[in-house]
């Protein structure tokens, strides 16, 4: 997973739109014969953030998930699907043309819910990692 800080910041902020998650794709890996293709990928919900150890890291803009390893044959929305099933943006299974404003929204109002969870969750380990560093440290005087 990518730092907390890019989930505090919101730097996703404007991957809503498939445009700007296609745009994402500058750089990515694979030929334009394969079948992940940027165009399928952003299509499918996914934005590229590439990481030195995961150079085709893709994360869905809703639920987050990410997924890397991608093989030529993969179908980018069969594994969305596969991988993230309670995914809205799977379970909606419309193009961003046939997505009315409620579901933009309803989207939208999914992303950040779960954008919160996950900043919580990560804030939960640093506290939880924080606290057995201070138990250590006391058992360490005792």
């Amino acid at each position: 997973m990518s730092s907390e800080s890019e989930y505090l910041k919101g730097s996703d902020y404007n991957m809503n739109l498939e445009k700007n998650r296609l745009e994402s794709f500058k750089n990515w890996p694979f030929e334009l014969d394969c079948n992940c293709t940027p165009e399928k990928l952003a299509g499918s919900g996914f934005y590229y953030c590439p990481t030195d150890r995961e150079p085709d890291l893709v994360r869905c803009y809703v639920c987050f998930k990410e997924l890397d390893g991608w093989e030529p044959e993969d179908d980018p929305w069969k594994e969305h699907c596969s991988h993230s099933k309670k995914c809205l943006f799977v379970k909606l299974n419309k193009r961003e043309v046939d997505l009315t404003v409620e579901d933009f929204l309803k989207l939208e109002c999914q992303r950040q819910i779960n954008r919160i969870k996950k900043i919580v969750c990560e804030k939960c380990e640093e506290f939880k990692s924080e606290a057995e560093k201070c138990r250590q440290k006391i058992q360490d005087l005792v």
